[in-house]
């Protein structure tokens, strides 16, 4: 038994994009390109007109980003499998986009053909794929967030991280938090335990990190 053609859909910003998708996906025997687009805005009117089984679409677009075209995709056909397109992985993203977009996978733009086809036929499927490089900044994203709630760091200590990276000194921090030296001192020592650092360098790197700033 032949199965059945496996309609989809591009968008990306970048047409040198989706030209190097289309030479993929050329001549593949299942896979049917419906339409392709530069322009995220077109894509609701296209879908109404040729509707598809995915949608690949990238994250970072500036006329309409990929999650809240994802969420209107949604809204309007809720059949059609939306696999997001990005150059990073970054684990806050890819949270938003699977909580507020309902997306069925994420890949890097750096996935080669056979890994595209297989998260393709696995949603096509309906399944859901996510490169190996995004699952593991999930968990990496995971962890941090964890440690995070781990440290049990305060409002006001956040504050003092955050005056720390800009290079204020004690007293800096004491003026501006309408607060006396003696506290900050004490703040400062209660948040080098909590996030289990010793210099400030080390404090600046976990506060990144773990954004809090």
């Amino acid at each position: 038994m032949r199965l059945s053609k496996i309609s989809i859909a591009f968008v990306d910003d970048h047409q040198l994009v989706i030209d190097g998708l289309m030479a993929l996906l050329k001549g593949h025997d299942r896979i049917k390109v419906a339409f392709a687009t530069t322009d995220p805005t077109e894509v609701i009117g296209k879908l109404t007109a040729t509707p598809v089984d995915i949608l690949l679409t990238d994250i970072m677009m500036p006329q309409l980003p990929g999650n809240e075209l994802a969420k209107q995709v949604r809204a309007k056909f809720p059949d059609v499998k939306i696999l997001a397109l990005s150059m990073s992985g970054q684990g806050d993203l890819v949270n938003e986009m699977i909580n507020d977009s309902d997306i069925s996978g994420y890949i890097l733009k750096n996935t080669g053909k056979a890994e595209l086809l297989k998260a393709l036929e696995k949603i096509a499927a309906g399944g859901i794929y996510f490169s190996e490089e995004v699952l593991q900044e999930l968990q990496r994203n995971s962890e941090k967030k964890k440690q995070k709630e781990e440290a049990h760091l305060t409002g006001r200590e956040i504050e003092i991280i955050r005056l720390i990276e800009k290079e204020f000194n004690n007293k800096q921090i004491a003026e501006t938090l309408f607060i006396s030296e003696r506290t900050v001192e004490t703040h400062r020592k209660n948040i080098f335990r909590k996030t289990d650092t010793s210099s400030v360098i080390g404090l600046v790197k976990y506060a990144y990190e773990h954004k809090l700033i």
